[in-house]
């Protein structure tokens, strides 16, 4: 594989330039395979094969992690297995969602019935591996500066997230830096947007249980009325828990579920609610479950509901360390000029990549996906959703260009 053009940096260093057409067709067609086969959390045993060979090919020695799916991959050491020194780490998470791809006109549209990759996950696998197998010819011309690590992590979509289980498994030994990107529609494909500071929001999972005896709707009043006892939860604890945080922490209770009653004339004795507990502030996010759960105990009990609650954990906020915001920002420029980096707002969306920031620093950089001069916004876990290719070439040389100049500093 040759590089076609190059770059001169500071120090004498080079900053490989666009990728082989040849290259570039390979990873597009390996983003489409993936995109037709997608799979969910912890069981991405197709995405790893086809991972692990491909790394494999280029000379590499991939590692699956412990559960069965995932993958860690040295470049740049002696013994492609580990090093002292502080290397940079690439991520990428690889699982798909449970919804049906809806893009009825597309060859290359999810093969496998309620599974989707309406996320951008096969365009983040692909390009750190894409950018992987750059590396890997780098290193073998004897111009990779420094070791690099490719993480291919299993089960973001899955709270708490993948991510922990990756740490577990040795991902962060012996990194000092790590990089991610997350396919934005809101961006042009050659562009990334960038924030330093909080780019994602917290997010955890509500799960709750409203149980009393029930009865005929005629005699309500002899009843614990569950229905409306859950519709009261519904509207109500929203507006309470906004009466007890900063309203500057962004803190946001939403309503994803809600099952209650099989017939018009008779109050159920059951009902179930599920949800999702979002927080733009660090700190708001720890109270959060204390305030929630008291929130929901108060107005279950104003209508003589038995509560059961399950507050799932999930993930705080991917909060950018400026030093890689700005690595990040110096690679796009490199490759694609001063137009090519936006700033973006901080999503409420959670990603599970914060788990790694909680131990070193890092960023995450938001990849245009949206086909220049598109009207229409295909947005994420949706299933028409679906990304401009020339994002997977862009990635791959701003990592790319990330790992050389990460060198220099």
């Amino acid at each position: 594989m040759s590089l076609e053009s190059e770059v001169d940096l500071p120090g004498g260093a080079v900053l490989p330039g666009a990728l082989p057409e040849a290259l570039r067709a390979e990873l597009v067609a390996f983003r489409r395979d993936l995109h037709m086969h997608p799979e969910l959390g912890n069981q991405e045993f197709r995405t790893t094969a086809a991972i692990k060979e491909r790394l494999e090919r280029a000379g590499l020695r991939p590692r699956v992690l412990s559960s069965g799916t995932g993958v860690i991959c040295d470049i740049g050491t002696d013994d492609e297995a580990g090093t002292d020194s502080a290397m940079l780490a690439l991520r990428a998470d690889i699982d798909g969602l449970p919804i049906p791809d809806m893009k009825t006109e597309c060859p290359y549209r999810s093969t496998v019935p309620d599974r989707a990759h309406a996320c951008g996950h096969d365009v983040h696998t692909t390009v750190v591996l894409g950018t992987g197998l750059v590396l890997a010819e780098l290193h073998r011309q004897g111009l990779l500066p420094r070791p690099v690590r490719l993480i291919f992590q299993p089960a973001e979509e899955v709270l708490p997230g993948g991510a922990a289980d990756a740490i577990a498994d040795g991902a962060l030994d012996g990194i000092g830096r790590i990089l991610a990107v997350h396919c934005d529609p809101r961006v042009d494909a050659g562009k990334i947007g960038l924030r330093q500071g909080a780019i994602t929001s917290a997010c955890d999972r509500l799960e709750i249980a409203l149980d009393g005896p029930g009865g005929h709707t005629a005699r309500p009043h002899l009843t614990t009325d569950l229905v409306t006892a859950a519709a009261r939860v519904v509207t109500d604890v929203p507006a309470l828990v906004g009466r007890r945080m900063d309203t500057r922490s962004g803190l946001a209770v939403t309503w994803g579920r809600i099952e209650s009653g099989h017939a018009p004339n008779v109050i159920p004795q059951h009902a179930e609610l599920s949800g999702t507990v979002r927080c733009l502030d660090l700190e708001a996010w720890r109270q959060a479950p204390d305030i929630v759960v008291a929130a929901i105990d108060e107005v279950a009990n104003l209508h003589r509901a038995k509560s059961e609650i399950n507050y799932v954990r999930g993930v705080p906020p991917v909060v950018n360390e400026a030093g890689a915001t700005e690595l990040l920002r110096d690679a796009m420029i490199a490759r694609r000029g001063v137009d090519s980096v936006e700033g973006t707002e901080q999503s409420l969306g959670g990603e599970d990549f914060s788990w790694y920031l909680e131990r070193v620093p890092g960023a995450m950089a938001r990849l245009g996906v949206r086909t220049p001069g598109e009207r229409t916004v295909r947005d994420l876990h949706q299933g028409d959703f679906d990304v401009d290719e020339h994002a997977i070439t862009v990635g791959v040389e701003l990592f790319t260009a990330a790992a050389f100049l990460d060198a220099l500093r």
